[in-house]
């Protein structure tokens, strides 16, 4: 697992939502009810970016655009998924990880 920081948070524990390029993707993560998640930024329905407007309410993510919702926790949507990521804050700063191949691999075995 590779671990990225993401600059400009301030205070992790209020609620916030900001989008980030990690290793090629966009990352939209998210500080909800006091705890931080990172999730697909992109929408699965049309690609429509959900930190343009988006919002979280219920433990979910809403897309601005057509109201899909996916849940924060397990990326479940109503009719797809999202991808999620792993997130750790250490010494006030706020990681994202992201797996490589070879972690994918290692979990077969």
């Amino acid at each position: 697992m590779k671990w990225y920081p993401v600059e400009g948070i301030k205070d992790a524990d209020k609620p916030f939502m900001t989008k980030v390029k990690v290793a090629g993707t966009s990352i939209c993560v998210i500080g909800y009810e006091g705890k931080v998640y990172a999730v697909s930024a992109i929408c699965p329905h049309q690609g429509y970016d959900m930190t343009g407007g988006g919002w979280c309410e219920n433990g979910k993510i809403i897309c601005p655009l057509h109201g899909h919702s996916f849940d924060l926790q397990t990326g479940r949507g109503p009719y797809d998924y999202i991808k999620t990521y792993p997130v750790k804050i250490k010494d006030s700063s706020v990681f994202v990880g992201t797996k490589s191949v070879w972690d994918d691999i290692k979990q077969l075995f």
